[in-house]
């Protein structure tokens, strides 16, 4: 293991026996890598950061588990941030897909019935969630419904879909990137 990573991984052994200066290390030391990831995979900063603490949380609670013959330090934050960042925009797409079936759920009386202020927000926002999956090109729109409505791993879609690994992953991130664009829209 080269320098870094070997002063990394004294730095998590240490954080494994409960050293807050080597955790705080760590953190100092990982941090601006792992913010820039989640930045990049939810695309908000104030969520990123706040997922970024929650990453750290994890990385205290479990430092012991970490093996450096599976991953470098930083490549364990950095997987940890993303399988935490996965799970916020999957259950973000299963709140959004929640709520978009409602409205089509919805009985007909109660959409010609007076609506509050928040029922029509709600409707709003759906009807923009589904515009915007349906705006996506079929392919982005596959790989995301496989991942994110059933679950499913990228090595999974891959196989499922018949495609390389690497196009998945890029259809995701890519429709991901222009669901939070045209949901961000005025």
């Amino acid at each position: 293991m080269p320098g870094p990573e070997l002063e990394d991984a004294v730095l998590l052994g240490r954080t494994a026996r409960g050293d807050r200066d080597a955790f705080a290390d760590l953190f100092d030391r990982h941090s601006p890598q792992v913010l820039g990831l989640l930045v990049r995979m939810l695309g908000r900063r104030a969520e990123a950061e706040e997922l970024l603490q929650e990453v750290f949380l994890q990385a205290w609670r479990d430092a012991e588990r970490y093996r450096p013959e599976a991953a470098s330090p930083r490549g364990w934050l950095l997987m940890i941030a993303r399988s935490r960042a996965i799970d916020r925009l999957r259950s973000q797409l299963a709140r959004e897909r929640r709520e978009a079936s409602a409205v089509r759920e919805e009985p007909a009386e109660a959409a010609v019935a007076p609506a509050g202020p928040e029922r029509l927000e709600r409707r709003e926002r759906r009807s923009r969630v589904l515009a915007a999956l349906g705006a996506l090109p079929a392919e982005q729109r596959a790989a995301i419904e496989h991942a994110f409505f059933q679950g499913l791993t990228h090595r999974e879609i891959a196989e499922r879909l018949g495609q390389p690994l690497g196009t998945v992953k890029s259809r995701i991130l890519l429709g991901m990137r222009k669901l939070r664009e045209s949901l961000e829209a005025p």
